[in-house]
C-alpha cells in the first residue's frame, strides 16, 4: 500500500512537468509549421522548398545568429575602385526596411507600394534586356531557384567582367526582383555596394561564399524610389557586363 501511495504521489508531482513539456512541444511544432510555410511563401532563395531545404536554411540561420557579420556594416567593401553610382544616392525615406527573421531567403517585411510602381519594378529586367539586346538577356533566375526573372549579361559580351565569367554560382546574373516583397538582389562593384548600404538602400548578402558585391536592395514604394533602384540596377549592369546603359 505504501509503495502504491508513493507511486501516485510521484505521478501527481510529475503531472505539471509533463503538461508543461506537452504544451511546449505543441507550441514548438506550431511555430515550426508557421515558419516553414512563411519561408515557402516568400521564396526559398534557390533552396528546394522542402523540409530538407528548410532544415538546411535553418542551419545557416542559427549560424548567422550566433556568429554572423553585421550586414549593415559597409566597411568590408572598398572605398576605391570601379564605381558607376557617380551621383550620391538620396537617403531612403523612413530609414531602412525591416528584415524578415531568416537569412534564406533574404527578404524584407513588405511595405505599401503604388500598384503602377510595382508593375514597372517587376518588368524592369525585361525592359532593360529588350532595350540592350546585344548586352543583356532575361531568363529565370538561377539564384532564386528559377522562380522569378533574372537579368543576365550575355556570355559573348567582350567587356564581360572576369569575375562574372568565372563565377559558377551567380553565373553572369546581374539582378532580380522578389515578387513577394518587391526587394531585389543586385551584383555591384565593391564601392557601389558600399554606397547603397551607406545611403540606407540595402545591405550585404549573408552567405560568405557568394561574391561580396551581391547586395540586397530594399523595395521601392513609388516611382521616385524606383528611379533610385533603376540607377542601382544599371550600376550592376556596368559592373558585370562592362557596358554602361
Amino acid at each position: 500500500m505504501t509503495a502504491l501511495i508513493d507511486r501516485l504521489a510521484i505521478t501527481a508531482s510529475l503531472r505539471p512537468v509533463l503538461t508543461s513539456l506537452c504544451a511546449t512541444a505543441i507550441l514548438g511544432i506550431a511555430w515550426t509549421l508557421n515558419d516553414f510555410f512563411a519561408w515557402k511563401a516568400f521564396g526559398t532563395g534557390g533552396t528546394p522548398p522542402t523540409w530538407s531545404g528548410y532544415l538546411r536554411m535553418t542551419k545557416f540561420r542559427i549560424g548567422h545568429l550566433l556568429a554572423g557579420p553585421d550586414l549593415l556594416d559597409p566597411s568590408p567593401h572598398p572605398t576605391t575602385g570601379p564605381s558607376y553610382l557617380r551621383a550620391p544616392l538620396p537617403p531612403r525615406a523612413g530609414g531602412r526596411a525591416r528584415i524578415m527573421p531568416r537569412i534564406m531567403p533574404q527578404r524584407q517585411v513588405p511595405e505599401p507600394i503604388d500598384p503602377a510602381t510595382r508593375t514597372r519594378l517587376l518588368g524592369l529586367v525585361r525592359r532593360l534586356a529588350a532595350e540592350h539586346p546585344g548586352v543583356l538577356e532575361t531568363k529565370l533566375s538561377h539564384t532564386e531557384g528559377r522562380s522569378t526573372d533574372g537579368l543576365y549579361a550575355l556570355e559573348g559580351v567582350p567587356t564581360l567582367n572576369a569575375e562574372a565569367r568565372e563565377d559558377k554560382l551567380l553565373a553572369r546574373e546581374i539582378a532580380h526582383a522578389h515578387p513577394a516583397d518587391n526587394s531585389l538582389h543586385v551584383w555591384l562593384s565593391g564601392p557601389d555596394a558600399r554606397k547603397v548600404i551607406e545611403a540606407g538602400w540595402g545591405q550585404r548578402f549573408p552567405l560568405p561564399f557568394v561574391r561580396s558585391g551581391w547586395t540586397m536592395v530594399y523595395a521601392p514604394r513609388n516611382d521616385l524610389e524606383l528611379e533610385v533602384v533603376e540607377r542601382i540596377v544599371k550600376a550592376g549592369v556596368a559592373w558585370v557586363a562592362g557596358v554602361e546603359v
